[in-house]
């Protein structure tokens, strides 16, 4: 968990660095449509992610949707040999733009899971529970366009963004944000508190984003 939080701050500070690196009071890529997609979801969790976005000159707002993820079990999750998977997690985000490449969101998301036993195929026969959860958060975004200096618009439109994000459960589907089960593996009558959808079961979410911003800068 130190280490997770360490990296954060770095990240964070990073990023901060960044933004602070342009003075210009006009904003690039402003009013324009940006498709990405993360690179966490297909290297580490076995799903994918799509986001849109639409700067204004000052706001960001956006979309994403990650879809059939399979986070590591740990904590109550590992020691009770259950697995979670999440066939939907999808949300909004509206942000103001630091600069041109920094902004700061508001993120709204609702997260679907569901509970297997550790090895079971993930079928609706197999299925210990699902629910889903409701998460209200702050996310800090770099964007970086690699070729804004080039003179082909098409170029200027590669994108990437990295982001960290906190996002916080506020409610769930299950009374009292926990359910508990017949666990065929330990044999015991076994509780589970809802999940949360970032690293090690926390609030904290990184990821690394690559896309295309239509109509250059």
């Amino acid at each position: 968990m130190k280490k997770i939080i360490t990296i954060a701050l770095l990240t964070l500070i990073n990023i901060g660095l960044c933004a602070q690196s342009e003075t210009k009071k006009e904003r690039l890529y402003s009013n324009k449509f940006s498709v990405l997609a993360g690179l966490i979801q297909p290297l580490a969790l076995g799903g994918g992610n799509i986001e849109v976005n639409y700067t204004t000159k000052r706001m960001i707002f956006d979309y994403s949707h990650g879809f059939n993820l399979n986070p590591p079990s740990v904590g109550d999750f590992e020691t009770q040999n259950v697995e979670l998977r999440l066939p939907i997690t999808t949300g909004f985000g509206i942000g103001y733009r630091i600069n041109s490449f920094f902004d700061i969101r508001f993120e709204p998301k609702l997260h679907s899971f569901e509970v297997y036993h550790e090895g079971d195929e993930k079928t609706e026969a197999n299925k210990i529970n699902d629910y889903k959860t409701f998460t209200l958060g702050l996310g800090f975004y770099y964007r970086y366009f690699p070729f804004r200096n080039n003179s082909s618009k098409l170029l200027q439109g590669i994108t990437t963004s990295s982001s960290i994000r906190w996002w916080q459960n506020v409610g769930s589907t299950l009374s009292n944000d926990e359910f508990s089960y017949n666990n065929k593996i330990t044999g015991k009558k076994e509780t589970l508190k809802a999940a949360n959808i970032g690293f090690g079961n926390t609030p904290l979410v990184m990821n690394i984003g690559v896309g295309y911003t239509f109509g250059g800068k």
